[in-house]
This record gives structure tokens, C-alpha cells and sequence, in this order.
């Protein structure tokens, strides 16, 4: 039973797996997105969802510590940057993991990990941008059809009576 065990090894030693992390962290902070395997991504949602909570509030001890994390100057200023401002009103679940199937090579399930407020797509961005759907009445339909059929009628009559 694995009661209480949180921490995906990933067939590495701790320093391995320490550094992998790492790095995995800042190339989503400085990116936004990325593509690794299924594992990896669950393992690095445990391991950067407290840096981005520690990124909410800017001081020089939450800087520190997240520095201890990700040893990288450039992230550290887009974490406390970009990202501190579209994730201050979000109480958690910073992270989002879409499954992407099987890769060719190795058979290994691929994952997207990406950070929730920096997606188009799903954004607000996009929804504010589209037009408003039209409003449709579906009886309207057919009272419609009705009409254009009297009304091609009506002016095959009038004109036979011009024609006269």
C-alpha cells in the first residue's frame, strides 16, 4: 500500500529526478506549455503548484525559496511577473494536463501540462472575442417556407394578368 506516498520517483535518483524537475518547472513558466510524458507531467503538477502559490505574493523570502526550486533568475522574474498577475485570483489548480495519446518511439503516454489562465482557447479572451449566436425560432421556420410558397404563387398569377 502506498499510503501517504506523494512523490512519483520516475526510475531516478533523487538528485536525477531533483534536477529534472527543475528544469521542467521553469520551461513551463517560461512557456506556458509543454509536452512530456504522462508521469512527468503528474509529477511536476505536485512539484510546481507550491511555487506558483509562492509567486502570489512577492517578497524576498518567497523569492528565495522559489529560487532554492528552480535556479533560474529568467523564470523567477515571469513567475513574479507575468504570471503572479493572472493567477492572484485563483485559489489553486494553476495546472492543466491533457492526455495526447501514445508516442511513436516508445509506446509512452504523452501528456500537455499547461498554466490554466495562459490558454487562449479555453480562455475569456476568446469567448469575448466571438460574436453572440443568433437567435433562432424554429417555428419561424416553417411559417416561413409556407410564405415563399404563397408568394411565387402570387406572382405567377399577376403576372398572367400583365401579360394580358
Amino acid at each position: 500500500m502506498r499510503h501517504g506516498v506523494k512523490l512519483n520517483k520516475l526510475s531516478r535518483t533523487a538528485a536525477h529526478r531533483k534536477s529534472l524537475m527543475s528544469n521542467l518547472a521553469c520551461e513551463l513558466i517560461s512557456h506556458k506549455r509543454i509536452t512530456t510524458t504522462l508521469a512527468k507531467a503528474k509529477a511536476l503538477r505536485v512539484y510546481v503548484e507550491p511555487i506558483l502559490t509562492r509567486g502570489k505574493a512577492d517578497s524576498t523570502h518567497n523569492r528565495r525559496i522559489v529560487f532554492s526550486y528552480l535556479q533560474d533568475k529568467e523564470a523567477i522574474k515571469e513567475l513574479f511577473g507575468v504570471i503572479s498577475e493572472k493567477i492572484a485570483n485563483r485559489p489553486g489548480g494553476y495546472t492543466r494536463i491533457i492526455k495526447l495519446g501514445k508516442r511513436v518511439g516508445d509506446n509512452a503516454e504523452v501528456a500537455m501540462i499547461e498554466l490554466v489562465d495562459f490558454n487562449e482557447i479555453y480562455g475569456k479572451s476568446a469567448a469575448a472575442e466571438k460574436a453572440p449566436a443568433k437567435k433562432t425560432r424554429r417555428a419561424g421556420g416553417a411559417k416561413k417556407k409556407a410564405e415563399d410558397e404563397v408568394a411565387p404563387a402570387a406572382d405567377a398569377s399577376t403576372e398572367e394578368k400583365s401579360a394580358e
